[in-house]
Parts: structure tokens; sequence; C-alpha cells
């Protein structure tokens, strides 16, 4: 059963037992509790930050189902075969012993926001005084007709890394020669801006080694999209004649799909493909829609301290948000995780707070040593995380250049991975 606010209050039976068991005590007596749901770059950064800065101070509880976290960054990269899957891999066993993070495996299936507490799918009752929300995403259904989340094995969406990427993977390894992949888009916003056209040259070049008379469609319902000049110029160097992308002049914003007949259908033009990968239209994680905390399909956000913008109580990071202008990408939910830890640890100890400050990259690989990025600096404004400036990589930039970028990028993953992680 999942219990929402209303659903928990009205269960009288269930609060009964809620109520009596003793670890559900008022969240203000004893240390202060911080819960995060959620263990990826905004939600595993936030808890190692507030269990760091606040020297054992605040009791830390980290809610997330999976045991071993894949990253969505760099997972393209194992597409491609320039990384192992457990090179992406990452698992709790720091943040629990050197920062004694509570680290939970299960599944938050309700918040009782007066009560503040948190239901988990085992039972157990978490109390909070401050919740930290980063679920991530889900996928909205019905947004690519003819798919859903039953059709994903036959049809991946991979942008939840795992077991996904690998099916995703093993399918272009199997694609007969001379064979076509295709991909349907995602509409904006959606995790990651260049993420799919990143992974598209993953494929491209995976093929290009193994079967390098196959194709690949991309049907994209957006007229442009993130590092557009940089790929399109990349894809014409070192994939020439392999990647068409139809953008909706061309039909791509009218697709629908068979998985049982592999087929998609763009615009009424049937294709047969051999391996389809389908990235649907997003929203947030369904824990913010159990919390209250969504206005359609985001949660929006006070930029100053990443508090909803409906509980002051709950804090939301990274993707499932609606915050502005920053991009839905793991260096930003990193960035906001770390305002999000200042912010509650001011709250709960009444320390310092300094004014938020935010940043991102996103670094996408073309081709070997063929690294390009985008960027930018942002600030709180009562509105909204706002860009202040902004950097990109150009067309034409000589083949060191490129190759440094992408070695930045490992530096960066390296760093990030160990500030999520310990």
């Amino acid at each position: 059963m999942t219990l929402n606010r209303r659903a928990f209050i009205g269960t009288g039976a269930a609060a009964a037992v809620a109520l009596s068991a003793p670890m559900v005590r008022a969240a203000n007596h004893g240390k202060p509790k911080v819960v995060v749901i959620g263990g990826g770059a905004g939600g595993a950064t936030a808890a190692r930050y507030i269990a760091k800065d606040s020297a054992g101070e605040i009791e830390v509880t980290l809610v997330e189902p999976t045991r071993a976290y894949y990253t969505c960054f760099f997972s393209n990269l194992y597409i491609g075969g320039f990384r192992e899957l457990s090179s992406i891999g990452h698992s709790y066993g720091t943040l629990a012993t050197e920062y004694g993070i509570n680290v939970v495996h299960d599944w938050a299936v309700g918040v009782d926001n007066d009560a503040k507490t948190v239901t988990l799918a085992g039972g157990a009752v978490l109390p909070y005084d401050r919740l930290i929300l980063s679920p991530g995403i889900d996928f909205i259904e019905d947004s690519v007709p003819g798919w859903s989340l039953a059709s994903q094995n036959k049809m991946p969406h991979a942008y939840k890394a795992g077991s996904q990427t690998e099916l995703l993977k093993a399918q272009v390894e199997a694609m007969p020669e001379g064979g076509l992949f295709a991909m349907v888009a995602p509409p904006n916003p959606y995790r990651c801006p260049p993420g799919p056209y990143e992974r598209v040259s993953m494929v491209a070049h995976l093929l290009k080694e193994i079967n390098p008379t196959a194709k690949i469609l991309i049907a994209d319902p957006k007229p442009k999209f993130s590092k557009m000049a940089l790929f399109q110029e990349g894809w014409q160097k070192h994939y020439g004649g392999m990647i068409d992308w139809l953008g909706p002049d061309f039909g791509g914003g009218n697709v629908s799909v068979n998985p049982d007949e592999m087929t998609v259908d763009i615009d009424g033009a049937v294709e047969k493909v051999d391996a389809c990968n389908v990235i649907p239209a997003q929203k947030a994680g369904r824990i913010c829609e159990m919390a209250g905390v969504m206005d359609g399909n985001w949660a929006p956000v006070v930029p100053h301290t990443m508090q909803s913008r409906m509980d002051e109580n709950i804090h939301v990071l990274g993707d499932a948000t609606n915050q502005g202008d920053m991009p839905k990408s793991g260096y930003s939910a990193n960035s906001q995780a770390k305002v999000a830890a200042m912010a509650v640890r001011g709250a709960l100890l009444d320390t310092k707070v300094f004014p938020a400050k935010f940043s991102n990259t996103c670094w996408s690989l073309i081709e070997t040593d063929d690294g390009v990025k985008v960027g930018a600096s942002y600030q709180a404004t009562d509105e909204k995380i706002a860009k202040v400036d902004g950097f990109i990589s150009q067309t034409g930039e000589d083949s060191a250049l490129r190759k440094a970028t992408y070695n930045e990028s490992l530096g960066w993953y390296a760093g990030i991975t160990e500030d999520m992680f310990g």
C-alpha cells in the first residue's frame, strides 16, 4: 500500500501502529534528523556534506533502493566501449562507515508532511526535521505512443543507468550487418540535454568498429538541441553518411513505435529497425508527487536554499526540480546539493549560511579524444536560479584541445564521484 499524507492520516490503524513504534518519535527530540531520498549526484552529495560538516550533530539517513549506483553520466561511454560498466558503479559503504550515515536500501513509499515522517516499503517509518528529495526522473506515460515500461526490454530507454545500459549495448552489438538503429529523442525538458546525442555518437563509434555499414536514425521533436553544431560537425567528420537526424520539420515530432514488430512510425513512414532506444518525456521522480511538492511535472524550489515552494521542511534537488536556468545534469545536482546542505545545517544548527552559488559543465565525447563541453555559472534570485555567464566548445577546434577537453572530463568524473561517495 502506498501512503501519501492524506492516506496516511486517513488510515487509523496504520497511524496508531506508526505512532506507537519506538523508532517514530517527535523529530525534535535528540539530534536533529535529516532524511535524504535518492542516492545519486544530489542525494549522496547532500547526505555526505551534512554529515561531514555537522560533525555528528545531525543524524543523517540516506534512503536508496539500489546497493550499487551506476552513474548516468559516463554511461554512454560504456556503450561506446570507452569504459567498463564496473567503472561507473559505486557503493555506499564509505558514506556509512566513514561519515556515520544510516544508509537504508529500501523504497520510500509515502511522506506525511504534517507528522514529518517517511514511510518505507519494508514498513519502517522515519521521522525528519528536514527531508531532502533527490529522486531523479520518472517517465510520462504514453508520451511515445506504443511504448510503455513494459516495452523497455525490447526498446530500452537506458536513461537510468545499469541493466538498461547493458541491454542497449548488447542490442547494438547484435544488429545484423547493415542494420538500422533508431533513437526516439525526448522533448524538453529532460535529464542531460546533450545525453541523447552523445549516445548517438557512442553507438556510431561502436558500429563503425563492428558493423560499419549500419545506419542510425534519430526522430527528434525538437528543432535544435544542446551542442547541435558540435555534434553535427563531429558526425560528419567521423561518421559521414551513417547518421540521419529528423527534426519536427521532417516528422520527428510525430512518432509512434511497435516494440513487438520492431517498427518506428515517423509521420506515417514506417521503418523496420534492428535496435531502438526510446527516451520518453520525463517528470520528477514519484516520491515528489507523494510528498505534494510538484507543480505540473516538476518540483518548484526556492533558489537560495533549494526548499520546496510548497513545504519549507522539504528540499528538492537535481533532475526533479523546476529551478530556473540550470540543466538537469549530475553536475547541477551536485552543485545544488551543497547549497541545500548548507541551508539545512544553518536551519538545524544555527550555523552561517553563505549566498547560494551554482555551476555546471556538461562534457560529451563524440569520438576517440574528441571531447566537447558546455557550461555556466549561476546565482540565486528570488524567482529562479539565473545564468550569469557561460561557455561552449567551438566548431573547428584542433585535436589537441579536443583531447584536453576529454581528459578534463575524466578528471571531473573522478572528482565528482569522490565528492558524492567519499
